[in-house]
């Protein structure tokens, strides 16, 4: 058996309790909580069969909808009584089937949990229930002159206990760091019902650093009920650049170049000509140059004087990498215009086709062009659509395979289309995921990463927390039914020209 094989065999979820008596657990649930909070009917149910990734659909036996940190611990220790496996759902925003409910087991929904518990500006700091949404912490501190960095394409809808989980990015990752950059204290229920605390009010602790362990598990540790937030003080002066060019190559030029300069923008993008014809239709306006091969944003901050020299070093050396033209706004209303089509891509691309299948893998800056026309080509040899659309600052790309469900045999081509994507940017010396996580969708991807020993010793850390395997069962890590296959075929991959040459 090969070793990436065996490493699924060896290192899989244990198998959760599969004999459970959902009637019993539904009746002590509702003496646990109040009648709404417990969903058993399939129409209540049928909004939580997937979450952001939509092609695998598994509806759940059995939901709860806590409201507190003491219903949510109730809950727990009922499942722990019963053996009972868990899966915690926040907005349902993710893109890695995070939330999916493949196995037998309870899901626990903490969007009611969206209470801000305290607000502390004197030491910046915010204190937020999980299901609290990512853009109304910069809503409840804008006023005092501050805002939460870390903001998700999805900000306006996605919850800060997601963004734990998978220790979401954003466009403002390249300068100020993803989200476990940003928390600082974690309260936490454990699979067997006890409640901790993780980290501490400020940002350094002794110790070991079981915060940091906590962010980005995916649901395979716990439940945070409460989340302690880093703030920062909104910056002076801010100024976005738009540059279009006649290739991706001289877009990946220019963010090079301004990189090397020394110049550290808050967040740098990139289109692709596809991403910006759908944006300017759906928008009715030639937003970004319709001929446009890539257009890049460029977000500068800081003092006034800082951005003034930044911001004119940065048009430099986008005209010197073969910019046709660069825009540069400063009113907020004119920056808003400039980002109103990359925050509208993902729509815009949804509205010309029924379905997307969208990837995160990452890849070094230098390799940007190469991969990008990799991808290109594995797109025409699969016979499906991908724009790109990227943090071109730390090369976290996001190719969205294009296609039309009903199609016959698509889901398959999809499916091995994102892996081959994956496996070049593995291969380019980066990585499976940037932001939005392994959930069910790329755990078969991760002993292309991690040889045994490290699985082996993530679920030791894992099984610290839970020994038994009950939380989130099946995410995250290599699982024998269903893995073994899939890696096979990627090992099978036959990848264009370009990566070879990694």
């Amino acid at each position: 058996m090969p070793p990436s094989l065996a490493t699924l065999f060896c290192y899989g979820s244990k198998p959760v309790v599969q004999r459970i008596d959902w009637a019993e657990l539904e009746r002590r649930l509702r003496r646990l909580l109040p009648a709404k909070a417990v969903l058993s009917k399939r129409q209540e149910l049928l909004s939580y069969d997937c979450d952001g990734l939509t092609m695998d659909r598994h509806l759940p036996p059995l939901a709860v909808l806590p409201e507190s940190t003491e219903q949510v611990a109730a809950v727990l220790g009922l499942c722990h009584e019963l053996g009972v496996a868990f899966v915690a759902r926040g907005s349902g925003t993710g893109l890695s089937g995070g939330a999916l409910v493949e196995q037998p087991a309870l899901l626990v929904i903490t969007s009611r949990m969206r209470q801000v518990l305290a607000v502390d500006i004197d030491n910046q700091r915010i204190r937020v229930q999980p299901g609290v949404i990512n853009s109304w912490v910069t809503r409840a501190v804008s006023g005092a002159g501050f805002y939460y960095a870390p903001d998700p394409s999805s900000q306006v809808v996605c919850s800060v206990g997601g963004n734990v989980a998978e220790n979401s990015g954003g466009v403002h990752c390249l300068k100020y760091g993803v989200t476990s950059n940003h928390v600082l204290e974690l309260e936490v229920v454990l699979p067997d019902g006890t409640v901790t605390t993780l980290g501490g009010p400020l940002a350094e602790a002794p110790g070991l650093d079981l915060r940091g362990v906590f962010i980005g598990s995916e649901g395979t540790l716990g439940i945070t009920t409460a989340i302690t937030l880093r703030l920062l003080r909104e910056p002076e002066a801010v100024a976005v650049l738009l540059a279009d060019f006649s290739s991706m190559e001289a877009a990946g030029e220019a963010v090079r170049a301004i990189t090397a300069a020394g110049v550290l923008p808050a967040g740098m993008e990139i289109m692709d000509n596809f991403t910006i014809r759908a944006v300017d239709a759906m928008l009715e306006q030639e937003l970004y140059p319709s001929d446009a091969a890539a257009a890049l944003l460029i977000e500068l901050d800081g003092s006034g004087r800082e951005v003034a020299v930044a911001a004119e070093l940065s048009e430099r050396l986008c005209r010197q990498a073969g910019a046709r033209q660069v825009q540069q706004a400063v009113a907020p209303e004119d920056r808003a215009r400039l980002w109103l089509g990359r925050k509208s891509a993902i729509s815009a691309l949804g509205r010309m086709y029924p379905s997307y299948y969208l990837q995160d893998g990452v890849v070094p800056r230098s390799a940007l062009p190469r991969v990008l026309a990799a991808i290109a080509e594995l797109s025409e040899q699969h016979g499906l659509p991908v724009a790109n659309v990227f943090h071109a600052g730390d090369g976290n790309l996001h190719p969205l395979i294009l296609y039309n469900a009903s199609e016959a045999g698509v889901k398959q081509r999809v499916k091995e289309l994102g892996a081959a994507i994956l496996r070049l940017c593995v291969d380019a010396g980066g990585s499976i995921s940037g932001e939005h996580g392994i959930g069910a969708d790329k755990r078969c991807f991760m002993d292309w990463m991690f040889n045994a020993d490290d699985l082996e010793t993530m679920q030791l850390v894992r099984r610290a927390f839970d020994p038994d395997q009950r939380a989130n069962p099946g995410k995250l890590f290599p699982t024998p039914v269903g893995c073994a296959e899939s890696s096979r075929r990627a090992q099978q991959l036959e990848l264009p020209a370009q990566v070879k040459a990694f």
